[in-house]
């Protein structure tokens, strides 16, 4: 389900523009959730920002899986002429490594949050947790916080290729990402 964009270009569907822009607007709120958590001593407040933190991880985890098996079932559109074969494969490379780390980081801060007790989604229900296991743990930690700076980057670089791609190329990429515009 791909439309053509003006120029002959094609663009993805409006379900997975949706699922992209949804999963960057999650992305915007979880983090700051765990930065305001860091700032409170043990309480309810702090409890409160971390539920958040976790609820929007789980969600964020979910959008990747339905993004993941959208993909699975529907082509990219086609790039624009002129895109090389090295930015391709850096294109490809990003977004499988983005989808790798927004995959491994809910499972990370489950594995955190679930050792030893439930976890708790929106308030709205309690996820099951597992047997309490402090090597486990240690381990998710280690990764969960390795894997935020991975994520910085692989954002930072995905963000980068977007500006490069339409305040110096001007080639329509970033037009395949958004609903048609109207006229002038």
């Amino acid at each position: 389900m791909i439309s053509s964009l003006s120029m002959g270009q094609e663009r993805f569907s409006g379900w997975a523009q949706a699922l992209h822009w949804i999963t960057a607007a999650a992305l915007c709120f979880l983090l700051p959730f765990v930065w305001v958590a860091e700032n409170f001593p043990p309480g309810p407040v702090r409890t409160f920002w971390y539920m958040a933190h976790e609820s929007m991880g789980i969600s964020v985890f979910l959008l990747v899986l339905m993004r993941l098996t959208w993909r699975w079932r529907h082509r990219a559109p086609s790039y624009p002429p002129g895109i090389a074969a090295v930015q391709r494969a850096a294109a490809w490379a990003n977004h499988a490594l983005l989808y790798a780390v927004l995959l491994v980081m809910p499972v990370t801060g489950y594995m955190m949050a679930g050792n030893g007790q439930g976890v708790p989604y929106f308030r709205l229900l309690t996820l099951p947790g597992f047997a309490q296991n402090q090597a486990l743990g240690v381990a998710a930690n280690t990764v969960h916080v390795w894997g935020q700076f991975a994520l910085y980057a692989l954002v930072a670089m995905h963000v980068a290729a977007t500006v490069y791609h339409v305040a110096i190329r001007r080639d329509g990429l970033l037009e395949r990402m958004l609903p048609p515009q109207r006229g002038p």
